[in-house]
């Protein structure tokens, strides 16, 4: 079946089979690796993608329900060489270490900073539930959410 989107600011029309998740098209089709496939079954969210400007586990979307929809990855963050505010803290603050979990971990608090631009660490936490990190003790994680932000550092 034809599919007809934008991804990371690119029209694309491509053939696919009608029960490709997007994770895949992205992956596969499109040669983007950022959104990771950790479990299949949405636990993780290492796939995590904004669709429409919404988080979504991308491994739980078919690519064919993304027609007429916009696809942004992590690659499709930054803008003329500048990393995106997000990626600048998770860099900064040290918010990562193996790197499995970042993408997603970067793209839900696009999301989440873009419903609250100033979140309480609480918040943040909450934002970020069902994003695992297998490394961490989430504590970078969730100071670089809160320095993107614009807050202070984490309280506790």
């Amino acid at each position: 079946m034809q599919v007809e989107l934008t991804v990371n600011g690119e029209q694309r029309s491509d053939d696919v089979e009608p029960r490709l998740l997007l994770v895949h098209y992205l992956r596969e089709v499109c040669g983007l690796r950022a959104a990771n496939i950790g479990c299949d079954t949405t636990s993780c969210g290492a796939c995590t993608v904004l669709l429409n400007g919404e988080s979504v586990k991308s491994c739980t979307v078919l690519a064919a329900q993304a027609t007429g929809q916009d696809v942004v990855t992590a690659e499709g963050l930054a803008a003329a060489g500048e990393l995106h505010p997000v990626q600048a803290a998770f860099r900064a603050e040290h918010g990562l270490q193996c790197g499995f979990c970042t993408p997603g971990m970067v793209m839900a608090a696009v999301s989440l900073l873009r419903e609250n631009p100033s979140p309480t660490e609480e918040q943040v936490r909450e934002g970020l539930e069902g994003n695992l990190c297998r490394c961490t003790g989430y504590h970078n994680i969730i100071r670089a959410v809160l320095a993107a932000s614009g807050q202070a550092e984490v309280t506790a």
